[in-house]
Formats: C-alpha cells, sequence, structure tokens
C-alpha cells in the first residue's frame, strides 16, 4: 500500500461485501447486519459516495464479480465465507472468557462496531495504517462512536505493536485475548508475520486465540492465487499492494509453535479454504 494513501484494498473488500448483500443465498453466510453496515461506513467516511454503494448492491455488480471469478475460482463468494469466520472466532472467543479483541489492518471492517454494544465489557480494538484509519475513524464518528471500541492510527512497519499496545492504558497484556488477522498476512515483507505473530503472543494473556486467512504457497514458490497465478500476482502488483507473503498449509503448524502459539485446526470449521486463502487459528 502506498503510504500516503488509503488502501485501495481495503476500500475493495468492502464494496465486495456490499456486492455479496445482493448475490441470493449469500445472507445465510454473511453475519448479521454486516451489509448495512459498511454501506453506512463507506458513506460517511467518505471512502465511497453513495452512488458507488448504490451500484455495489446492484445485480449488475454481481455480475460483474461473477463474470471475474475465472481469476481466482470461489473468491468472491469467499470474502463472506471468512467474515463469518473471523466474527464465529471472536463470539467464540468471548464465550471462552477474552475480555478484548483485536482486529489488526482494520481497513473498513465493521465488526467492532457491530459488537461492542453487544460485549459492553470487551474491549475492542483495531489498527490500521493512518492513511486508512483516519478515514475510518470519522466514519465511525459519523455513526456514533462507542466506548468500549478503540481505533489506533499506526504504521505497525514502522512501531511495533508490542509498543503501540503497552503504550495504551487501555489494554491488559495479561488478559485473554482475541487477535484477528483478516486479509492482511499476503501483504506483509516476508519476515514480517513471523515477527507480527510473536508480538501478538507477548501482548495477549493465556487463553488467547489468533484467527487468520493466509495464502498458500504454489510449486513455484509464489502466492499461490490458482491457475492465473501470473496474472493475478501482475494485477496486484500494477495496483501497488502486491502480495509478498504465503505458506504451505502443511508448514503452518510448526509457524505456530514457533511464534508462541499452538495450531488448532479444529476450530476452524468445515473448510480450511475459501477460494485462494485458508484460514487458520492459534491458540495459547
Amino acid at each position: 500500500m502506498r503510504k500516503e494513501t488509503p488502501s485501495k484494498t481495503a476500500r475493495k473488500v468492502a464494496l465486495n461485501i456490499v456486492t455479496l448483500g445482493s448475490k441470493p443465498g449469500m445472507d445465510g453466510v454473511l453475519p448479521p447486519g454486516v451489509v448495512e453496515a459498511t454501506e453506512e461506513l463507506l458513506v460517511a467516511s467518505g471512502a465511497v459516495g453513495e452512488a458507488g454503494v448504490r451500484f455495489s448492491r446492484s445485480r449488475t455488480a454481481v455480475a460483474i464479480y461473477e463474470a471475474f471469478d475465472w481469476m481466482m475460482p470461489g473468491q468472491f463468494e469467499a470474502f463472506a465465507h471468512r467474515k463469518a469466520f473471523c466474527e464465529h472466532q471472536v463470539r467464540e472467543g468471548i464465550g471462552a472468557g477474552a475480555s478484548q479483541v483485536l482486529v489488526l489492518g482494520a481497513g473498513y471492517d465493521t465488526l467492532g462496531w457491530r459488537l461492542a454494544p453487544e460485549f459492553p465489557g470487551v474491549g475492542f480494538f483495531e489498527i490500521d495504517h493512518p492513511a486508512t484509519a483516519r478515514l475510518k475513524a470519522k466514519g465511525i464518528a459519523e455513526l456514533g462512536q462507542r466506548d468500549n471500541l478503540h481505533l489506533i492510527q499506526e504504521d505497525l512497519g514502522e512501531r511495533g505493536l508490542v509498543e503501540v499496545l503497552t503504550a495504551n492504558d487501555s489494554w491488559d497484556r495479561t488478559a485473554a485475548s482475541v487477535v484477528v488477522a483478516e486479509g492482511l498476512l499476503m501483504y506483509l515483507p516476508p519476515a514480517a508475520p513471523r515477527d507480527l505473530f510473536g508480538q501478538c503472543a507477548e501482548i495477549a494473556g493465556a487463553g488467547s486465540r489468533i484467527a487468520f486467512t493466509y495464502i498458500g504457497t504454489g510449486i513455484d514458490g509464489r502466492p499461490d492465487a490458482g491457475r492465473w497465478t501470473g496474472l493475478v500476482l501482475w494485477l496486484l502488483k500494477a495496483s501497488g499492494e502486491p502480495w509478498l507473503w504465503s505458506m504451505r498449509p502443511k508448514e503452518m503448524a510448526h509457524f505456530l509453535e514457533e511464534t508462541g502459539w499452538t495450531n488448532a485446526p479444529d476450530l476452524v470449521g468445515e473448510s480450511s479454504r475459501r477460494g485462494v486463502e485458508f484460514l487458520g487459528v492459534g491458540i495459547k
């Protein structure tokens, strides 16, 4: 992502969620209220105009997404499944005793804003790059700030997660927490995910979990986007937000162990793969 501009990927993902709300059958997958909240946030933040939101929820937009689904088969609907996966992990984690939720690279995600009133005793924290986070904060202020929702504007490439949260008086490093890294890891430099997971383990207490999505590695060593990997990677690079990191699923357990977590495939659900992304959960 170009540092001075809001993330185009975050905007695209949010619009994708809006469009999925108009696709038959997706209402049974998407978390309740996520489409409406996303629409409201995009407009309130100024990230997308009302006309753009109206088009995104049209059947024409659905048809366009479906027409391009050949490039990464299943990825259009995968956005709905990964939203549902992350929210399920947060709710399960809270039910198991977590008192904090941290969303990394939150973009225009509405999970914290939607769940904060339902769980007033839980602290919801979001961290994102300032260029995107400033727009998000503007939108949240317009929709109505939640007392237990903390929006943090930080570039974690310049200031470490441990330092950022240690300086935040509302964060408790000893508390059981749920950390969410949805659609983030593939955009990080090769060494960054290992460091990030290690820092997440440092700032989360016993009984915590980390829920994440990631791209698998192909036989050629590149992130695997399927049959059209070369074209997809070229387009992502041309857009200024390339995929930089991936991992073979069989290596994930070792990766988690080295960074302070234990792989928990039994918590993932019925499928560990949606579209071209894999789902993962680590526990502490």
